[in-house]
């Protein structure tokens, strides 16, 4: 039963997030449209950022999955932009509505761990001292960070592929060709 009561509050958040900016949905609302009680809420979340984090992570997360050995950064990018291409209403509900420190918590939160990741996965890790290495995996992780603010600014309009892969330039060594 608890299950599908946190479905339920997650279905009937991601409708109200279509519908409306985030900072316009009330737990109150949410229970009374979802036809639970605000306890019942309350016993799940601690509170409607509490709801907001599980839902970046639901969303999100399957496209971040970097232990897979399957895993290629370039083509999970890519995924994330074409699924916030196919849902900018929500896209923009929840990127309008948050400060840039809540903003950034929650990018922050989502990307962190996928770039160490990543990151060590293709480079020697061993060779590298941690402050060096985590100071790699802050670069490539603003660097996303300002790709992606720069993506939702031109209103998600960029060509998926033709942007990712110019951002990937950054992180492989070009050759002469790569620009021609």
């Amino acid at each position: 039963m608890a299950l599908y009561t946190k479905k339920a509050i997650m279905r009937t958040f991601q409708q109200m997030l279509e519908e409306m900016p985030f900072d316009k949905i009330t737990v109150s609302a949410l229970v009374r449209r979802c036809e639970i009680s605000s306890n019942t809420f309350y016993y799940h979340y601690q509170d409607i950022y509490a709801l907001l984090d599980v839902w970046f992570h639901t969303v999100f997360d399957p496209y971040v999955q970097c232990d897979r050995p399957d895993f290629d950064w370039r083509t999970a990018i890519k995924e994330v932009l074409r699924a916030c291409q196919a849902h900018p209403r929500t896209i923009y509900h929840v990127f309008d509505s948050l400060s840039r420190d809540q903003l950034e918590q929650y990018v922050f939160g989502l990307t962190d761990d996928v770039f160490s990741k990543a990151i060590t996965r293709y480079i020697d890790a061993s060779c590298i001292p941690e402050p060096e290495l985590n100071g790699i995996v802050s670069f490539c992780r603003y660097a996303f960070i300002g790709f992606f603010l720069q993506f939702l600014w031109n209103h998600m309009d960029d060509d998926v592929d033709e942007t990712v892969d110019r951002l990937c330039l950054l992180y492989t060594s070009p050759s002469p060709r790569d620009y021609a």
